[in-house]
């Protein structure tokens, strides 16, 4: 296994050590969580800090895998299909989390996994009439402000929230929009496949 390979199964790893800490009930068993007072209206619950230091390094990964497999020509079948996996197993899973925690309102994860869905399946017909489906521009923004929007929400909008400034949800809010603007545009490009026989 190589190096990117390496580093997309670490983002793996990492996703299952957020979920664990966000959903493990601590206080339940008798392990008091720590909470972090920043005023009379803020609380942090310490878990969801780590899980952003986590998501932090998870996102960073995400870039170094690609990045350094484009410049040592270190791409395989096996990297790019794992990438995209471990790409939504982070994203979703956490933005599932958050909408049942109450953090996020849940029609965005919604969304967002039924645009993956469609968005992927798009791909697989355009990909079986033999035409590869590259990214597109709309995407990667979407993708940015995702991982930037969930990393807010984990470290509950600070500094942000102190000036009542709601980056966290704008940006989720435009990932969304994103999602839904950009499955429109893949359905536009390759609209020609999906309604055509396979030859």
């Amino acid at each position: 296994m190589n190096l990117p390979n390496k580093l997309t199964m670490l983002r793996i790893v990492l996703t299952f050590i957020i979920i664990a800490i966000l959903i493990f009930p601590f206080e339940a068993v008798g392990i008091n969580v720590t909470k972090l007072f920043v005023n009379e209206q803020i609380v942090v619950d310490i878990r969801y800090i780590i899980a952003g230091i986590l998501f932090i390094i998870a996102s960073i990964t995400d870039f170094l895998d690609g990045y350094i497999a484009r410049k040592y020509n270190l791409i395989t079948d096996f990297g790019k299909m794992i990438d995209s996996i471990a790409d939504k197993i982070l994203v979703n899973s956490v933005l599932i989390i958050l909408a049942s925690t109450g953090f996020i309102h849940p029609i965005i994860p919604v969304i967002i996994i039924i645009r993956d869905t469609v968005v992927n399946s798009i791909k697989m017909i355009a990909g079986s009439h033999g035409n590869v489906v590259a990214a597109i521009w709309m995407g990667k923004v979407k993708a940015a402000c995702l991982m930037i929007g969930i990393t807010l929400t984990l470290f509950y909008n600070l500094p942000f929230e102190l000036w009542n400034l709601q980056i966290a949800d704008f940006l989720l809010i435009v990932a969304t929009v994103l999602s839904i603007v950009s499955a429109v545009q893949y359905y536009n490009m390759n609209k020609k496949y999906i309604f055509s026989e396979k030859k």
